[in-house]
């Protein structure tokens, strides 16, 4: 028998013989009887936050990485 058989089917093996256990805590399937405050739901379209911008012509890099970079960095 060879070592890499062996490997592959020790796991499925021990997977076999595990238990599965429910949960301690099972939800109740009765949410109508529940204290929870829910909020109603209300339709927001998925282009709300929709700004048109248009192509611009690229600026020099370094003018933006020396903007960006910290105030203590002397390169």
């Amino acid at each position: 028998m060879r070592p890499l058989f062996i490997v592959a089917a020790l796991p499925l093996f021990a997977s076999g013989c595990a238990t599965t256990l429910p949960p301690d805590v099972i939800v109740s399937s009765d949410l109508a009887a529940s204290g929870a405050e829910v909020r109603p739901l209300r339709y927001t379209s998925p282009v709300s936050g929709y700004t048109h911008r248009v192509p611009v012509a690229p600026k020099p890099w370094r003018n933006q990485n020396d903007a960006q970079a910290p105030e203590g960095d002397a390169s």
